[in-house]
C-alpha cells in the first residue's frame, strides 16, 4: 500500500484530451519526466492508486498530454480530472549538500512539510548552535526548524518553496 508520507506532489490532471484516454496533466516539478518513474499516482477514495505511465508529450515547459495503462476512453479519463498527481519520492533525484546555497538564501521561501503541510515562512537562519536552524514564522508564532540537506525533498526556487520531510513530532516541540 503506497503511503502519502512517500508521495510528493507533481501536478494535477487536466481534461481529457481526445477519445482514447489520453489527459493533460499540468506539473509542477522542475524536469517532469526526466525522474524516470514508470508510474504516475492518484489519491481515489482515499486510497493511493498507481498508473502507469505509458506514454507521454511535453506541450510546453509545464504541461504534458499522458496516456496511463488501463485509462482508454474519455469517460475514463474524466475520472481524473482535476485529480492531484504524485510522483514516489524515491524517484526524485536527492538534492547533495554541496549543490544548495548558503542557507541565508532561503529567507522569505515559504516551508513546507511533507506530513503537515505550510509551516510557515523562513524569516531567519540561526548559526548560534552546532546544528544551524531555519526560524519559520507563521501568523505571529515562530518555530525553529533544523537546515539539514537530508530533510529537504525539494527546492522550487521559481515558487520559492521549500518542501520538507520532517521528523514526526518535530513540529510539536
Amino acid at each position: 500500500m503506497i503511503r502519502k508520507e512517500e508521495l510528493t506532489e507533481a501536478g494535477t490532471f487536466g481534461k481529457p484530451h481526445g477519445v482514447k484516454g489520453e489527459l493533460s496533466f499540468r506539473f509542477t516539478l522542475d524536469a517532469f519526466g526526466d525522474e524516470g518513474c514508470p508510474f504516475l499516482v492518484c489519491e481515489l477514495d482515499g486510497i493511493f492508486v498507481p498508473f502507469r505511465l505509458e506514454e507521454y508529450r511535453l506541450t510546453s515547459g509545464s504541461t504534458a498530454l499522458v496516456r496511463l495503462k488501463g485509462i482508454c476512453s474519455e469517460e475514463k479519463a474524466r475520472a481524473l480530472t482535476r485529480k492531484a498527481v504524485y510522483l514516489p519520492k524515491k524517484y526524485l533525484p536527492q538534492p547533495a549538500e554541496e549543490t544548495l546555497p548558503d542557507w541565508d538564501y532561503f529567507i522569505g521561501f515559504t516551508l513546507i512539510d511533507a506530513a503537515a503541510g505550510e509551516v510557515g515562512t523562513v524569516a531567519g537562519v540561526d548559526t548560534s548552535t552546532l546544528n544551524t536552524l531555519f526560524r519559520v514564522e507563521n501568523n505571529g508564532a515562530e518555530r525553529f526548524v533544523p537546515a539539514a540537506a537530508a530533510l529537504i525533498v525539494r527546492i522550487d526556487e521559481n515558487q520559492q518553496k521549500i518542501y520538507m520531510d520532517l521528523p514526526a513530532g518535530l513540529l510539536d516541540l
